[in-house]
């Protein structure tokens, strides 16, 4: 046989057999992971994960003048020395009046388009592995004033579960509720299960979400 053939062969099965090794399956599984979290948008990466998400709106008038939030937030911290966290509200109107929180302490606020960032001071560095469950409550003036309203809630950090509710005033129910996913353009009619009536007769809505999308935005919207 030709040794030039020969050779070639023998290269061949050498290039192969280098190529099927456990060191080339390695390199490829971590290029998989590392697109991986680039697609999920550095989940894995981030600063903490929600534990568990609650949040109340209550329409204080039937005017939807005046209204009150209310939310619990447990997180679990994903990296070493963190010293603030950020809350976050949609609307064009002020909406972190009177701006209370626990633990920690309110020290800045700016916008980015539509959402506001409040900006809250842990005072003491929380480390991985660490868990805080956040109180908040803040009011809003003239944020409801339209017969169709509207409340977001979006999944910036690996959440594990979401609920959230709407208490309407008294003399002024809600004539239809729904909730739309907004990356993909799905909208579901909450139906009568979703329903409270509350001791003093106002309607307050329910919707949970036991596994909430990561980058989703969960806008419940309503006419009244």
């Amino acid at each position: 046989m030709n040794e030039t053939l020969i050779n070639n062969t023998d290269l061949r099965t050498r290039i192969l057999t280098i190529a099927l090794g456990l060191p080339w399956f390695e390199l490829l599984a971590r290029i998989w992971k590392i697109g991986k979290k680039i697609f999920r948008g550095f989940a894995d990466e981030g600063i903490y994960e929600v534990l568990d998400y609650e949040c109340q709106l209550e329409l204080n008038d039937k005017n939807g003048e005046s209204a009150t939030i209310k939310k619990r937030e447990k997180v679990r911290y994903l990296q070493d020395y963190v010293l603030a966290y950020h809350d976050w509200a949609w609307g064009d109107v002020d909406v972190f009046l009177n701006y209370r929180c626990s633990p920690g302490t309110p020290v800045d606020q700016f916008r980015l388009g539509h959402k506001t960032c409040k900006l809250i001071s842990l005072r003491e560095f929380r480390n991985k592995g660490d868990t805080d469950e956040f109180n908040i409550e803040w009011d809003m003036q003239n944020g409801f004033l339209k017969n169709i309203g509207f409340w977001g809630t979006g999944i910036r950090y690996d959440t594990h579960k979401i609920n959230v509710k709407i208490i309407f005033p008294q003399g002024r129910p809600p004539l239809s509720v729904s909730i739309t996913e907004s990356n993909l353009q799905k909208t579901k009619i909450l139906g009568p299960e979703s329903r409270r009536v509350l001791i003093d007769g106002r309607i307050m809505i329910v919707w949970a979400n036991p596994n909430p999308r990561l980058h989703e935005n969960y806008v419940l919207k309503w006419e009244w």
